[in-house]
């Protein structure tokens, strides 16, 4: 069965060390399908689209340095991120891995998510959804993600592993304007 993300209810998050501590931040998903078969997760795929220029840390400055061309996101030239899943390892619904291909930047490389399909049920309006988590971590120097800088102490102001955590909702849909109808409407219910 097809699943399209309910961009409302979902998140992308991520993770980084800066100096001693981390800074935590956010994409927004601009869209997103699943197949899946909950009695066979073999079977499943996923497409997801993150909007890049969405990244948002809580700090608008260091946002716009973010998505600057200076060793960053350079969105104006990459306004996408995208992971495309190849195969699907593990049948335990709570402990399986979605690998695939992880565009950031350009550059595509194979990641792995961590994943748990955490149930289906009906929203207050009656509609049906799924609703999976993922994490993984990631070298940000693998997708020439590069900017540093160096302490005095030595060592360098950020850490090269990124730590994402992903938490989706999805409805039947088996196209585009049919997801987008139907989760604008629940939107527009709870914000009454």
């Amino acid at each position: 069965m097809k699943w399209a993300l309910d961009v409302y209810h979902s998140s992308v998050t991520f993770t980084i060390r800066h100096m001693m501590s981390k800074v935590r931040g956010q994409m927004k998903i601009k869209e997103g399908w699943i197949e899946v078969d909950k009695d066979n997760l073999s079977t499943a795929k996923v497409d997801v689209v993150l909007d890049a220029a969405t990244i948002d840390t809580g700090v608008e400055m260091r946002d716009n340095h973010l998505r600057s061309a200076d060793g960053h996101f350079d969105v104006a030239n990459y306004p996408t991120i995208t992971f495309r899943s190849k195969r699907v390892e593990g049948q335990d619904p709570s402990n399986f891995k979605v690998i695939g291909d992880l565009t950031i930047h350009g550059i595509t490389k194979e990641a792995t998510l961590n994943a748990s399909f955490n149930g289906e049920g009906k929203d207050p309006w009656g509609n049906r959804r799924i609703s999976f988590d993922a994490e993984t971590k990631l070298n940000r120097k693998d997708f020439n993600l590069t900017w540093n800088q160096g302490l005095e102490a030595g060592g360098f102001i950020l850490g090269d592993e990124v730590k994402l955590e992903i938490g989706v909702e999805a409805v039947p849909a088996a196209t585009p304007a049919e997801a987008e109808k139907e989760i604008e409407a629940e939107v527009a219910l709870e914000s009454r």
